[in-house]
């Protein structure tokens, strides 16, 4: 039971909840160990809280994903984590993270329970509604980076990157529901109702308007960084941030993938090499130059 109840809490989902280290990281505190480790148990909770998203989510969708071809395979639907179980974990993980989150830092718990009731709404009401769906899910990578913020003695940290994480999140957001939409169209995968209020050509126009906005918003934030003793040297950063973004379109739209973003970031190794050389980059601009 122990294994399927660690399958329903997702672990690979995890990766997501690395935006917490953004304040970390920006903020020049990623040399500062009581910092260090306030962000890295952070990170443990927003991984619980998130797990714990993911097994109500699981008992809420019990029925459907018993007809699912695919979905009918996970532990809950399958009979091998009862569904009582699941609550039983569910709420515990929901009670050790809230009781956590507000002894290490009352502000981050804040964050913990918004960003745990958004979802909750999601699962229940939200994520039926088109373009609501997708501002949600950006919500929340909102919500990772502002709770990596109340956890250190913030100094500088830009609101451009506030802004990025935005557009960012709405980007991939676009680019999961237009991966869901092509595999609809040739008739694989699962129906979502929110993919009724969608279609191809309106998902690419949404889909360029914030991707080109990301790159905008970022170019912004790289021309006057702070903690930066040459604030134009983020300028260089500008390329691994392109490439990263048109891998991910042609990951979408000419592979068809793009469906699962944590599975590219994970996987595809063009991608994971830009992500390795901007964050390389990152870190030799504020850490040694």
């Amino acid at each position: 039971m122990l294994t399927a109840l660690i399958k329903t809490m997702r672990p690979r989902q995890w990766v997501k909840n690395v935006f917490i280290f953004a304040a970390l990281v920006f903020d020049k505190q990623l040399l500062n160990v009581d910092s260090f480790l306030r962000t890295l148990i952070g990170f443990a909770l927003f991984c619980l809280i998130s797990s714990s998203v993911y097994i109500f989510n699981d008992i809420a969708d019990v029925e459907a994903d018993r007809r699912h071809p695919e979905k009918k395979n996970r532990p809950i639907p399958s009979g091998k984590l009862s569904v009582r179980a699941a609550w039983i974990a569910g709420i515990a993980l929901v009670a050790v993270t809230f009781a956590a989150s507000y002894f290490l830092a009352p502000g981050f718990e804040a964050v913990v329970v918004i960003y745990f009731l958004l979802n909750v709404a999601y699962t229940k009401w939200l994520k039926h509604i088109p373009i609501v769906d997708v501002l949600v899910i950006a919500a929340g990578f909102v919500l990772r980076v502002h709770a990596g913020v109340t956890l250190i003695s913030v100094e500088r940290f830009s609101p451009w990157l506030y802004v990025v994480m935005t557009l960012l999140s709405l980007f991939l957001g676009f680019g999961k529901r237009r991966a869901e939409l092509a595999l609809l169209a040739h008739g694989a995968g699962s129906h979502r109702k929110v993919l009724d209020g969608y279609t191809l050509p309106l998902i690419d126009q949404y889909i360029m308007i914030v991707s080109a906005t990301t790159i905008v918003a970022y170019s912004l934030y790289t021309f006057s960084a702070p903690n930066v003793p040459d604030s134009h040297s983020m300028m260089l950063t500008i390329p691994f941030v392109v490439y990263a973004i048109f891998r991910y379109l042609y990951l979408v739209q000419v592979k068809h993938s793009g469906g699962a973003p944590e599975e590219i970031l994970l996987t595809d190794r063009p991608f994971q090499v830009a992500m390795i050389l901007w964050g390389a980059a990152v870190l030799a601009i504020f850490y040694f130059s």
